[in-house]
């Protein structure tokens, strides 16, 4: 009698032992995908914020860089040009073969004339003036046409008070990790098939990173999985082999 209690206990303990291998089997899964998908959300953030860096850089430099600490400075102390416009094209001139650069150039000319006949005290007076006197600007009726170049904060009109100079450093970094920063490639001097140079970039964080801290076997699968279908295994932008516009790999 006894030893029939001892084996039922031992059935009973063994059924609850199976059924949290079996409840943990399935809920393991679902809780590393959400946790994943939920950190993602943040790596994405820099990835795209350093993105946006790393054109901006081109644009100036022709070139990408992959020292990321001097993208950082670069955002921090090179200033923005910016066009302001004021007045557009009409469908009228535009059919009379008037372009924006032409418009541009027929505008700098005027003023370049009008500057060396007088002075004016400011940009607003010089504009009125040759909008009124000038007579290649009044045959092409560009009266209120006005485009502009001037010098801004690089990180306040790329990201619009998203960061600034002092959290702008925080981009390179991947988060939860321990400081680890992106890894960033490139290759400045790729050329396509006709001969065009296209510098490439891409920067990039592997899972063993952002998801270290999580279960081990899960993110062993996750890796092997991609690497099976000949994906890279984390997140990315851009790409050193091929041009692909800087996309994401999760876009």
């Amino acid at each position: 009698m006894k030893t029939n209690i001892i084996i039922r206990i031992c059935l009973v303990i063994a059924v609850i032992v199976m059924a949290y291998f079996c409840i943990d089997s399935v809920v393991t899964p679902i809780r590393f995908e959400e946790q994943r998908e939920a950190r993602e959300v943040n790596v994405i953030k820099n990835l795209v914020a350093l993105r946006t860096a790393e054109v901006e850089f081109k644009n100036v430099n022709s070139r990408y860089t992959a020292d990321l600490d001097s993208l950082i400075a670069f955002l921090r102390t090179t200033p923005k040009k910016e066009v302001l416009k004021e007045g557009r094209l009409t469908e009228k001139q535009l059919e009379a073969g008037l372009t924006e650069h032409k418009a541009v150039k027929i505008l700098d000319n005027a003023k370049l004339k009008a500057l060396k006949k007088q002075q004016f005290a400011n940009d607003d007076e010089l504009y009125a003036y040759v909008w009124e006197n000038d007579a290649e600007v009044k045959k092409n009726e560009l009266q209120g046409f006005r485009r502009d170049t001037i010098l801004t904060n690089m990180i306040a009109s790329l990201y619009k008070g998203e960061y600034n100079e002092e959290n702008i450093g925080e981009i390179i970094y991947i988060p939860y990790t321990d400081g680890l920063k992106f890894e960033a490639e490139v290759d400045n001097n790729y050329s396509t098939s006709q001969g065009i140079r296209v510098p490439l970039v891409e920067v990039r964080a592997h899972y063993n990173t952002y998801l270290a801290d999580l279960d081990d076997q899960e993110r062993v699968n996750l890796i092997d999985k991609e690497e099976k279908l000949e994906h890279y295994p984390g997140l990315k932008i851009g790409d050193v082999t091929s041009p692909n516009n800087n996309a994401g790999n999760w876009e």
